[in-house]
């Protein structure tokens, strides 16, 4: 029988636990992302237009959001430990033929990193809460892109379908990895499930400089959205003419995103917030740049992918932090409110980019992608770093 420990509030996090935090982020997270490259193949295979195959992504995000902020506010509460168990064994047993109705219920069941990232910067030390994040942050990052790749070769020789039921097997060896080494945590909130629920949107009404933080993250991960939403529209026309699996390839672009993010934390303290977010929102603008003018051009795009990556780490790293250091003993419902913003941010931006896709081909993705990222630039410049009430 396993013994396991009980972390405490700035104790620390054994290094074999925060690997597997990591580790398991990534691949639950992965379940958010396998549809990406797929969805040339699925709209072929379905024969629906593009704007109804991008509806899965569309879908699988706005579940992730209502998962969000239903589900992880639960682990101020509750046992951590129980409620990931739960999720995972709910994420393992999901039928996957009904492609919208399933993305929803994936989006809903891969909260777990989100429940990961406030455990690193509640209970690690105070010098490494940022850096533990950080940590967290990159094996969600790495399963981002790993999916992307994956699915893409899985798809390419295989099928689509195979590589969801490849997802439901390693949600399995997920469940027995996190029941053998996740620890106990105390909870930090006494109450009913209303009263936790609404005890969020107080959260959220009353410091001003969350709901800053939010929105910019809403901002930066939509610009990241935005691309990824047609990219596979984009490779199957003119002049690439390829298919899933270089889809797939092109998310290992994005690794210099995942490398930076483990680094990335350690420098919040010294640059501050603010700073962070106009290097991040640069680096994205500059993306979208090379996206309009290289597009066409594998050059252009790989180029985009590495800016918009490394651009989103910046700036979400560090809202984040913000986010959660606002309210130390109520860290699942900051992350709650910042992870929703960030994640109805990406669901409008893939929706927009769908259409712009629709009225414009690639310029209209590029715009969508620019509007999203320049407003998060326009906040740094904002005398008032805050947002108005919320009554």
């Amino acid at each position: 029988m396993v013994r396991l420990s009980t972390l405490r509030p700035d104790q620390g996090i054994p290094a074999p636990t925060l690997l597997m935090m990591s580790a398991v982020a990534g691949l639950t997270v992965a379940n958010l992302y396998y549809n990406q490259p797929l969805l040339e193949d699925i709209r072929t295979d379905l024969a629906c237009s593009g704007t109804l195959a991008n509806l899965i992504t569309v879908v699988t995000q706005a579940g992730y959001a209502l998962g969000l902020l239903l589900i992880v506010p639960m682990a101020d509460m509750w046992s951590r430990r129980r409620i990931v168990l739960t999720i995972m064994s709910i994420a393992a047993s999901h039928s996957i033929w009904t492609v919208l109705a399933v993305s929803l219920g994936l989006g809903v069941c891969s909260v777990i990193p989100q429940i990961f990232i406030p455990i690193a910067g509640q209970f690690s030390e105070p010098e490494h809460k940022s850096r533990n994040m950080g940590y967290v942050l990159s094996g969600l990052l790495t399963g981002i892109l790993g999916a992307r790749v994956i699915s893409g070769y899985v798809g390419q020789w295989v099928g689509w379908r195979t590589m969801f039921i490849v997802a439901a097997v390693l949600m399995l060896l997920c469940l027995v990895l996190t029941l053998r080494m996740l620890p106990r945590m105390p909870g930090t909130f006494s109450g009913t499930y209303g009263s936790l629920i609404k005890s969020v949107w107080k959260i959220f009404a009353t410091h001003p400089r969350m709901r800053l933080y939010a929105f910019r993250g809403a901002c930066t991960f939509g610009s990241m959205m935005s691309i990824w939403s047609c990219m596979a529209f984009h490779l199957a026309g003119e002049p690439f003419h390829a298919g899933s699996r270089t889809v797939g390839l092109l998310g290992l672009c994005g690794v210099v995103g995942a490398i930076a993010a483990s680094g990335i934390g350690r420098y919040v303290p010294r640059l501050g917030i603010r700073r962070m977010t106009a290097i991040g929102a640069i680096l994205q603008l500059a993306a979208w740049t090379a996206a309009a003018t290289l597009g066409h051009t594998y050059t252009g795009i790989i180029a985009a992918i590495i800016l918009l990556e490394l651009g989103a780490q910046f700036m979400q790293l560090s809202n984040q932090s913000g986010c959660l250091q606002a309210v130390p003993d109520a860290s699942n419902r900051a992350n709650t409110i910042f992870m929703t913003s960030l994640f109805l941010g990406g669901s409008l931006a893939t929706l927009l980019s769908g259409i712009g896709w629709r009225l414009a081909g690639w310029t209209g993705v590029c715009i969508t992608g620019v509007i999203f990222s320049a407003t998060a630039l326009c906040t740094v410049f904002c005398k008032n770093q805050t947002l108005p009430r919320c009554t």
